[in-house]
């Protein structure tokens, strides 16, 4: 135990020193994600010669993920953050790869991981890579206003949800599509249980005609815009789906219209006056002169 904690406090004085190489790597929360670090030469390793770190934090503290120490069977953990989450493959590292596999990853996930790697005591590998985590938004949802006198403010107010990282907010005027001041609007960002972001922003505009708004949630780490409009095409606000009855402007249909429903009525009219007739006046028939019909015979011939 004391040749344990001894080789540990060495590599951890060592840990001071500046990294080969730098990574970055993104990765979805609630996914898993492989940070690499990789003996560049092909080579076969002895773990009993190994010492292998993984860890976060400021140099002069750093706080251990997962670790493996020569003469040790497995690979531990001093991180309870980390436990069952992070872990080395024995295997991989026998052939130089001694990437760190994170399962599940979090927002508190996003470090940057020092890879320490000690052969015979000898520095091989020092390697940081930058974790970078990020979460979708939920798709905006924008309320329009209700109603109220002409001569007061229109307000919206659009809500995005279990996003990562911070967002940025803006409202654009439809028509031309332009940003609308930052002035005009009140935006409010607050870290749920789940260690995600929501997002509430609202918006206060002077009452004109047609207001053609839209509300766009911006995720940079992910390159991605999510944009609802909202649209007021009276000077009242609407409230739900708005539905508008347009006259035609096709005065030759119209009066083609016109004129077959006249004679539809027309033909009714006379069928129905056809039918009282028949109905009230008795049946005569009247045959004239008819000569006498000879039977048909059916004969046999044989």
């Amino acid at each position: 135990m004391t040749a344990r904690r001894s080789a540990g406090l060495l590599l951890l004085l060592l840990s001071g020193l500046r990294a080969d190489t730098h990574e970055e790597v993104r990765a979805m929360v609630g996914s898993d994600v492989q940070l690499g670090c990789s003996y560049a030469e092909e080579k076969t390793f002895d773990l009993n010669e190994l010492f292998v770190y993984w860890q976060i934090g400021e140099t002069e503290k750093p706080e251990t993920v997962t670790y493996y120490l020569s003469g040790n069977s497995s690979a531990g953990h001093d991180n309870n953050q980390y436990k069952d989450r992070a872990q080395l493959s024995l295997d991989s590292m026998k052939q130089g790869d001694f990437s760190l596999r994170l399962f599940n990853i979090t927002p508190q996930d996003e470090q940057k991981f020092n890879c320490l790697v000690f052969s015979k005591l000898e520095k091989i590998l020092d390697v940081v890579v930058t974790l970078h985590v990020a979460a979708n938004y939920s798709m905006p949802v924008v309320s329009t206003p209700s109603d109220a006198p002409e001569d007061e403010e229109l307000t919206f107010m659009c809500t995005s949800t279990d996003g990562y990282p911070l967002p940025n907010v803006y409202w654009i005027n439809r028509t031309d599509n332009s940003l609308l001041d930052k002035a005009l609007q009140n935006s409010t960002v607050s870290l749920n249980a789940r260690g995600l972001y929501d997002v509430v922003s609202v918006l206060r505009i002077r009452r004109t005609p047609n207001v053609n708004v839209g509300c766009c949630i911006e995720n940079v780490l992910l390159h991605q815009n999510l944009t609802v409009a909202s649209h007021t095409g009276r000077i009242e606000p609407f409230k739900g789906n708005d539905t508008q009855v347009l006259p035609d402007t096709n005065p030759e249909r119209t009066r083609a219209l016109v004129a077959a429903i006249a004679l539809l009525l027309t033909m009714v009219g006379a069928a129905a006056t056809g039918w009282w007739c028949r109905s009230r006046c008795p049946g005569r028939s009247y045959a004239g002169a008819q000569a006498n019909r000879p039977e048909l015979e059916f004969t046999d011939h044989v």
